[in-house]
């Protein structure tokens, strides 16, 4: 059977609904959890520094994805300028701190949709996303009009407002949220945030609702459902433990996947408790906390017995 991308299946009528919504939303501003309150179509500008025309700052085929998001042809990413999140480790802090990128319009950013669909790549990978959902699907619905038809990868900070989830229902085909903490009062010291571990654990509650478990076609490629990524962080301040027992929790058949590249960035050297890399055994501790709660669906799992892990 051919897969159809949920976004394909809504009526104009029905998409351009979804699409003033979003636009009501950030007139004033409760897009995020942080609910800055902004007129954003107005020039002004709330914790993310985003107006209302997309922001972006790279596109292009990426290898270094998941391995069912990159198949054989690359995953489609576009990196979105700013960040609803403020992470004092960001690993990408040119882009989602100092706004490395440009303003484009909604044509433009259609056509790069396009573009990447046309270069064959298995999916458009919308890399933090959650404060331009308007601009992301105003977008959407030109590249729909204009032939796309490859999935929606939704990839975000997991700080997400529900009734925006909610109304992003049948437009998105994966989530691929983060877990960082499972102590909220660390989630404010190191990424000035609140509350983060309730709204993370609503937010992928509410994305498994939406698209379950990972569907991966006879190609090795996803098409659909949730995908959950968590950086260990160094003296377990990412508090995996509480992490993966929830993830757990939500479905044992959850696609994980456990990163270990973290590295001192931005403001790290600042918190000693930050400024290294992690260790062997950290990581590893990590992977069988993993394995004790069920979780088997791990991305790094082919790469466990390679003497090339800790490059």
């Amino acid at each position: 059977m051919e897969f159809i991308p949920a976004y394909l299946k809504f009526s104009d009528n029905e998409f351009k609904k979804k699409i003033e919504y979003f636009f009501d939303i950030i007139r004033k501003c409760g897009l995020c959890p942080r609910n800055c309150g902004v007129d954003r179509t107005a020039g002004k500008r709330g914790a993310c520094r985003v107006l209302d025309k997309a922001y972006i700052s790279s596109w292009g085929p990426h290898f270094g994805e998941e391995a069912p998001l990159v198949g054989q042809y690359g995953s489609g990413t576009i990196f979105f300028g700013f960040c609803n999140l403020a992470c004092v480790y960001c690993q990408n802090w040119t882009i989602s701190h100092l706004g490395e990128g440009e303003e484009v319009s909604y044509e433009d950013l259609a056509s790069i949709m396009l573009y990447l669909q046309n270069s064959g790549c298995h999916n458009v990978n919308l890399v933090t996303p959650t404060h331009q959902i308007p601009q992301i699907l105003k977008s959407l619905y030109i590249a729909r009009e204009k032939g796309l038809k490859i999935p929606i990868v939704y990839n975000s900070g997991g700080y997400e407002a529900i009734e925006s989830l909610k109304n992003l229902d049948g437009i998105i085909d994966i989530y691929m949220p983060d877990f960082k903490y499972g102590d909220s009062s660390l989630a404010e010291k190191y990424s000035k945030i609140k509350n983060y571990v309730e709204i993370a654990k609503q937010a992928l509650i509410e994305m498994h609702r939406q698209v379950g478990d990972l569907i991966i076609n006879q190609d090795g490629v996803a098409i659909r459902g949730l995908i959950v990524r968590h950086l260990v962080l160094p003296n377990n301040i990412a508090g995996t433990e509480d992490v993966l027992n929830f993830i757990s929790k939500i479905s044992k058949n959850t696609y994980i996947n456990i990163m270990n590249q973290y590295r001192p960035c931005w403001q790290a050297d600042e918190y000693p408790e930050l400024n290294r890399r992690i260790t062997k055994k950290e990581f590893d501790d990590a992977i069988r906390i993993a394995l004790k709660y069920g979780l088997t669906r791990i991305d790094c799992w082919l790469y466990l017995k390679s003497d090339q892990l800790w490059l």
